[in-house]
């Protein structure tokens, strides 16, 4: 039971973030504004991503009704994957809890806006990553964080 409660707050978190930042975001500035942060490295950026990741399929008449269904599918996979986990899998957890909310509040921005807001802009000099958003980091973390707690079971496999 305890590792659901962990499970609800690590996930209620990281979607409150997401969504309390995307609604700011979009109510503060206008669609393509840009606010400096830190000169050459770091700016608040407010566009709107129609697509996947580096706007994938931003262009595809089934977009909406296809990333709905995509983030459905993986958010019951993440819930169930979480259940199998051990008691003694606590960086798994965490790792799952997290790409959880940023699943879920990416698939909050398509259902309510048929897109996804991002704003946080990382480039050097002229090369800029793509925009993204508090889920997208979530995701990214959480991602990461799964990476090393596999690595750790098999050296604790091996041991």
């Amino acid at each position: 039971m305890r590792r659901w409660q962990l499970f609800t707050v690590i996930a209620s978190v990281g979607l409150v973030l997401d969504q309390a930042s995307k609604l700011y975001i979009d109510r503060v500035m206008s669609l393509y504004q840009s606010i400096p942060v830190i000169d050459g490295l770091f700016n608040i950026f407010y566009i709107r991503n129609k697509g996947a990741a580096f706007s994938f399929l931003s262009h595809a008449s089934w977009r909406v009704p296809f990333f709905i269904a995509v983030s459905l599918v993986a958010s019951l996979v993440i819930v169930v994957a979480f259940g199998r986990l051990r008691d003694d899998q606590r960086l798994a957890q965490v790792s799952l809890a997290m790409i959880f909310s940023g699943a879920v509040g990416n698939l909050i921005d398509r259902i309510r806006l048929g897109e996804v807001i991002d704003f946080l802009d990382v480039y050097w000099k002229t090369h800029h990553w793509p925009a993204f958003n508090v889920a997208d980091s979530c995701i990214c973390v959480g991602v990461a964080l799964l990476a090393l707690d596999m690595m750790r079971e098999e050296r604790r496999k091996k041991a």
